[in-house]
């Protein structure tokens, strides 16, 4: 009989805050029932101007405003000043205390209220945390605190500074990674602790890694899950200029008149151990992570082009891992951002992936009552799946009107009503990211007394083979060595060269990249005669990188507007300040 290659991981604990006033699984469980839409127009304040000077024209006009968006609705968390539990979290190793987290960024509070209702949920000891490491997902955009505090930089703000208001925290400067970095100090844990980014399947990503932690023994608990708290204007102009934000400002899956997302606010975080030290401790286990599997569709048609083949790559890697059999699964929760040509995409793909059936597969989105949680999606798509199985009911989704074609050449039907779960309660998730990150996730409900079979991880000694390097004014790795060596480099680098030979990348986008980004880019592209005596999806890569805080001068731009009368600029003055920015 083969081995499964993925050991299984029990889930310990779990966290939730999203928006529509859910706080906890339960709540997100009751919303999903009543079928309630958690959707809103954008709260009083949040962008930083009023929503009039932000709105524009939708995209069938066909002069959409490059600096405004078209629709101000979303999934918006509410209340977190009055939710926020800071218990159990020890604010002093942060070198923080109660009031300077509440002046800080929402996206920490959001990460130290979620990742410590995780813990409190897994009843997760002092004495355990040492060997406790955090993982978690966070969007390299800029959050509300990072443009705030970069437009009070560049602006000033004398009226504020006169009347002795505080400028913002200078943390929120680190957005990237400062979040996972306090919380793991609050929490005193002493395992791998760190943040990613891998866009729209970042939280399952972060599950994935904390479980190879754990199966490698490098930790005894993981902390992971995700987080979504980026400048809400700064996402809904962008989604608009990629033309895929809702025009008619609603989110619909699987529907046929499906016409883009609408963008959401969340975090969620899971404990994880080791499925038999869970039940050796006497831990309740929400549930038993049987295999995760991930891909990146690299050589597609673009990075807005979803490919069938890069998702089902990543579905099959998952079953294969576990060494089970996708016809035992009882419920999909699909990725599904309310697309018609993302969601038929991804219907095939599960078609593909998961073989054919004698029933249609029940599937569901999450999305449908929250819009789309962006980093977060995939573990709040997780925690609704174990509240489902915990209770035997497969939830509907909300959903109303005619669906996509698609569903009609495919083994799946979408869930339109609440019903009994009868048969295999095994359930799986779907994440998909922005340029292609696709992570698929296997979850059974914990059956105590029953045995699994053990996951044989096999790990090999690793060779460093070639390196790639853009360093101040050199332009390659041998001009780095000679840095090395004594040759004197200058510490910047006035332009970053890029051959175009085999590039598929537009070079006017890349003219127009930040400096960071394209000289990373140079770098990488150094490696590339290596890669292509690997097959391609066997090819990995992980870049370590934080958020230049200048991506914040596209909001502070759009936020002229909302200056121009204090700063006593005429309407012909706005566009030009707008362009200096």
């Amino acid at each position: 009989m083969p081995t499964p290659t993925f050991h299984p991981i029990a889930i310990v604990g779990r966290a939730v805050a999203l928006p529509g006033g859910i706080w906890s699984p339960d709540d997100l469980w009751d919303a999903v029932t009543a079928r309630r839409d958690c959707t809103a127009p954008v709260p009083a304040g949040r962008w930083g101007l009023s929503p009039a000077r932000a709105l524009g024209p939708g995209p069938t006009s066909g002069t959409p405003d490059p600096d405004r968006s078209w629709c101000d609705r979303g999934g918006y968390v509410t209340g977190l000043a009055e939710n926020l539990d800071l218990r159990g979290l020890d604010l002093a190793a942060m070198g923080l205390d109660e009031d300077a987290v509440r002046a800080s960024d929402p996206l920490l509070q959001l990460t130290l209220h979620t990742a410590g209702r995780a813990v409190a949920d897994a009843r997760l000891g002092s004495e355990a945390r040492g060997r406790t490491g955090l993982i978690m997902g966070n969007l390299s955009f800029p959050s509300e605190g990072l443009a705030r505090l970069a437009e009070r930089v560049w602006w000033g703000d004398p009226a504020a500074d006169a009347a002795g208001v505080s400028r913002r925290p200078p943390w929120d400067r680190f957005m990237s990674g400062i979040p996972s970095l306090l919380a793991g100090r609050a929490l005193h844990l002493g395992g791998p602790t760190f943040a990613l980014d891998a866009a729209c399947a970042s939280a399952l990503y972060a599950i994935k890694l904390a479980c190879d932690n754990l199966q490698d023994g490098l930790a005894d608990a993981m902390i992971a899950g995700a987080v979504n708290r980026a400048d809400d204007l700064f996402i809904h102009v962008g989604f608009c200029a990629l033309k895929a934000m809702s025009a008619s400002g609603r989110s619909r899956p699987f529907h046929a008149g499906a016409d883009g997302l609408l963008p959401a606010e969340g975090a969620g975080f899971v404990v994880l151990k080791r499925l038999e030290d869970a039940v050796a401790a006497g831990d309740t286990i929400h549930g038993v992570i049987r295999g995760i599997g991930l891909s990146n569709d690299g050589r597609g048609r673009g990075l807005l082009v979803p490919s069938r083949q890069g998702q089902a790559r990543a579905m099959r890697a998952a079953w294969d891992q576990a060494d089970l059999d996708p016809a035992t699964l009882g419920l999909l929760e699909c990725h599904a951002t309310g697309t018609v040509i993302g969601d038929a995409t991804e219907l095939k793909s599960c078609a593909d992936a998961l073989g054919k059936r004698t029933e249609a597969l029940p599937i569901g989105s999450l999305k449908s009552n929250l819009g789309h949680l962006i980093t977060a999606a995939g573990v709040a798509g997780l925690v609704k799946v174990l509240e489902a199985q915990r209770r035997g009911v497969r939830p509907p989704s909300l959903l109303e009107g005619p669906l996509n074609s698609t569903l009609e050449e495919v083994p799946l039907r979408v869930l339109l009503a609440q019903e009994a779960w009868t048969g295999s309660r095994r359930a799986a998730v779907n994440a998909f990211g922005f340029g292609g990150n696709n992570a698929h996730l296997i979850v059974d409900p914990h059956t105590p007394g029953k045995t699994l079979a053990a996951g044989s991880v096999s790990r090999a000694p690793v060779a460093l083979v070639a390196i790639g390097a853009r360093v101040g004014s050199g332009d390659s790795s041998r001009a780095f060595w000679s840095t090395v060596q004594g040759a004197e480099t200058r510490p910047r680098s006035g332009t970053v060269d890029v051959s175009l030979a085999g590039l598929r990348f537009p070079p006017a986008d890349l003219k127009q990249s930040l400096g960071q980004q394209l000289a990373l880019f140079a770098a990488a592209r150094d490696l590339a005669p290596l890669t292509e005596s690997v097959a391609p999806e066997r090819v990995g890569i992980f870049v370590g990188m934080g958020t230049d805080p200048e991506v914040a001068r596209y909001g502070a731009r759009w936020r002229v507007a909302e200056h121009a009368a204090a700063w006593g600029l005429s309407d012909g003055q706005v566009s030009t300040v707008r362009d200096s920015v």
